[in-house]
C-alpha cells in the first residue's frame, strides 16, 4: 500500500524531542491515541491507515498486536522522560481505528493497564474506544467497562439501508439499538457517528438516520459530511459514473437540517460537526487536538504532537512491530513547528470550537478581518465586541473560509 505520510524530516531511533517540546509541558494536559489498525471488510469511502486480514502480508500479527502497543508505551515512557518533558497523568485515552473491537476485550484491558501503569489517569479521565455495532456484546462491553473505558464511540453512520450498502458498512440499522443499549448496561456514555452526503442519499433519508440516533438518546453525536478521497474505491466508483458526485449544496442543506434536530433534542454544537447534551459529554480528547495539548499516538501510521514537535509512525504493522522489536522508535519522520505554522494551526483548528477564537489573539491580518466577517454575517457580533471570533451559523458552513480571512496572505 502506498503510503500518504508527509516526509518531514528524520525522526531519532532513541525518540529523542528537542528542548522547545518539554519547555512548558507541566501546564499542558496529556493524552494517548492507540490506532487499532484492524478491520472485518475495508469500506469504500476510508483512506485511513487500516487493513483486512488479507492485506496484513508477513511479519504482521493481529494475535501480537497488543504486546506490540505495549513495546511501544514503555518504548514512549523513555523518551519522553529521557527529553525533560513532564510526567502528567493522562486526561485522556482514546483507542481508535480501524475497529479497536476486533481485538479481543482482554488484549485492549492489557494495552489501556499498561499505560494506567506508566502515566496514571487523571482524576475523572475520559477513555474512548470506538466500535462497529456489530463488533460488540454485551460481554465484551461489559469487560471495557470494568478495564477502566468510560465511552464508546459506535460508527452508525446511518440507519438507511441503501446508504450502508454505498458505505460498505457490514452491519444492519437494527443491531444499533442492541449495541447502544449494551452499551448503557455497562456503564458507559454512548456516542454515535454520522456521515452525511453519501451518493444517492436524500434529504429524507438523512432526515431518518438523524431521527433514528436521537431515538437513542446518545450523549455525544459527530455528523461528518463525506469526502471522497483519492485513490478509494468509492472515488472510482464516482469517476466511473457508477454513483453520482457528492454535492456541496446537499452537503449545506443536510448540515442545517442537523443542526436543527439536534438543537430541537437539547444537543449543543461545540464543535461545527459534534454536538454534546451538556459540557461532560464533549469529547475531551479530540478538544485536546484542537487546542494544541500533547499526545502520544501509539501505532502503525499513528500522529503525535508534544510541544509543537509532531511525529508519525511507519505505516504497516509488519515494519511498526520490527522497529520496535530491534527498540528502536516507530517513526517514520517528524516535523518541528515555527512560530509562524503554530499560529496558522492554532487559528485553523480553534476557530471551529464554540467559543471561538480570542481576538488578542489574532495578528494584525486577522483583527482587521473581523469587521468584515461580522457584516458577511460569519462570525458572531456580540462575541466580537466580547473579545472572541465565534462562527455564526452561516460561518460554520463557510469555516474554511473564515479561516483564510483571518490569517496573512
Amino acid at each position: 500500500m502506498p503510503s500518504a505520510l508527509p516526509l518531514g524530516d528524520p525522526a531519532p531511533s532513541d525518540g529523542a524531542l528537542p528542548p522547545t517540546a518539554a519547555a512548558g509541558s507541566a501546564e499542558r494536559d496529556f493524552g494517548l491515541y492507540v490506532h487499532i489498525p484492524f478491520c472485518a471488510v475495508r469500506c469504500g469511502y476510508c483512506d485511513f491507515n487500516t487493513y483486512t486480514a488479507a492485506e496484513l502480508g508477513g511479519g504482521a500479527s493481529q494475535a501480537n498486536y497488543a504486546f506490540t502497543v505495549q513495546q511501544e508505551l514503555q518504548f514512549a515512557a523513555g523518551a519522553l522522560a529521557a527529553s525533560g518533558v513532564a510526567d502528567r497523568p493522562l486526561s485522556t485515552v482514546f483507542f481508535g481505528g480501524g475497529t479497536p473491537t476486533l481485538l479481543p476485550s482482554a488484549d485492549l484491558a492489557r494495552v489501556l493497564r499498561t499505560a494506567v501503569d506508566i502515566w496514571g489517569l487523571a482524576p475523572g479521565a475520559e477513555v474512548t474506544i470506538e466500535a462497529n455495532p456489530d463488533s460488540v456484546t454485551p460481554e465484551s462491553l461489559e469487560e471495557l467497562a470494568r478495564a477502566g473505558f468510560t465511552r464508546v464511540s459506535f460508527g452508525m453512520q446511518s440507519a438507511v439501508p441503501h446508504v450502508l450498502a454505498v458505505l460498505d458498512r457490514t452491519h444492519s440499522p437494527a443491531r444499533v439499538p442492541l449495541a447502544v443499549e449494551w452499551a448503557r448496561a455497562a456503564g458507559l456514555k454512548v456516542s454515535l457517528d454520522l456521515i452525511y452526503g453519501t451518493p444517492g442519499e436524500d434529504l429524507q433519508d438523512w432526515r431518518t438516520s438523524l431521527e433514528a440516533a436521537l431515538a437513542l438518546e446518545p450523549d455525544h453525536l459527530s455528523a461528518y459530511a463525506l469526502i471522497i478521497e483519492d485513490g478509494t474505491a468509492l472515488a472510482r466508483r464516482i469517476r466511473r459514473s457508477q454513483v453520482p458526485m457528492v454535492d456541496d449544496d446537499d452537503h449545506a442543506d443536510k448540515y442545517e437540517l442537523a443542526d436543527t434536530l439536534l438543537k430541537s433534542a437539547g444537543m449543543a454544537w461545540y464543535e461545527v460537526s459534534n454536538w454534546a447534551r451538556s459540557g461532560e459529554d464533549q469529547c475531551r480528547h479530540n478538544i485536546a487536538y484542537w487546542k494544541g495539548h500533547d499526545w502520544w499516538g501509539a501505532g502503525p501510521g499513528a500522529h503525535s504532537h508534544i510541544g509543537g514537535t509532531r511525529w508519525w509512525n511507519v505505516k504497516h504493522p509488519a515494519a511498526y512491530a520490527q522497529r520496535l522489536a530491534a527498540g528502536e522508535s516507530p517513526a517514520a519522520g517528524r516535523e518541528v513547528l515555527d512560530k509562524d505554522a503554530r499560529y496558522v494551526e492554532d487559528v485553523l483548528l480553534r476557530i471551529r470550537l464554540a467559543d471561538g477564537y480570542p481576538t488578542e489573539n489574532l495578528q494584525s491580518p486577522g483583527r482587521r478581518a473581523v469587521a468584515g466577517l461580522i457584516a458577511d454575517g460569519l462570525i458572531d457580533p456580540v462575541a466580537a465586541f466580547k473579545g472572541a471570533v465565534i462562527l455564526s451559523d452561516r460561518g460554520r458552513l463557510l469555516a474554511d473560509g473564515v479561516v483564510r480571512r483571518l490569517l496573512p496572505d
